[in-house]
């Protein structure tokens, strides 16, 4: 299965988010993480993941009998590189951009449905703005967001740290 495949689906794009920043987690811990996913499908799509190399094993030991484990993410695997993002079809487009946006919507209502949720002290926005911009623009805007985004990724979870999504869409829209 190509990285295409394996995170163009919401709930392993939900496990490959709740990995970020070097967490380390249980599958017990993943469920946790994803409330509104069965365990069954957590444990599934952990394997799924584990099997492709995304998820890699960084602990083992044994509880009542069974073994445990705490995986974590191995980023540079979880990533569709840009040849590859080329290669893809509009349909294979439409599945990613399905499952980022179902991934959104499913982590939205995970966070509003916490019971210390409130948007507007955690600076929450989901604006849109329509822009006019030439092909050297949208190359200048895309070079100015990984600038300001790439760095922050190297954060690590600290306790005045709180994990935050962040989506940023950019795509033509259509003139009648």
């Amino acid at each position: 299965m190509d990285t295409v495949e394996l995170l163009a689906h919401p709930v392993r794009l939900r496990i490959v988010h709740a990995l970020s920043g070097g967490q380390a987690r249980t599958t017990g811990q993943l469920c946790a993480r994803l409330p509104d996913v069965s365990k069954a499908t957590v444990y599934r799509h952990v394997e799924i993941l584990g099997a492709a190399g995304i998820l890699e094993v960084a602990e083992e030991q044994r509880v009542r009998g069974a073994v445990e484990r705490t995986y974590r993410l191995r980023r540079e695997q979880a990533v569709i590189d840009a040849d590859r993002a080329a290669a893809a079809t509009a349909a294979e487009h439409r599945r990613v951009f399905a499952a980022a946006a179902a991934t959104l919507l499913a982590e939205f209502n995970a966070y509003l449905d916490t019971e210390n949720a409130d948007p507007a002290a955690d600076l929450v926005g989901y604006r849109q703005h329509a822009l006019w911009l030439s092909p050297d623009e949208v190359v200048a805007l895309i070079e100015d967001l990984r600038a300001a985004i790439l760095p922050r990724l190297a954060h690590p979870p600290t306790a005045d740290r709180a994990p935050y999504l962040l989506s940023p869409i950019l795509f033509p829209t259509v003139e009648p």
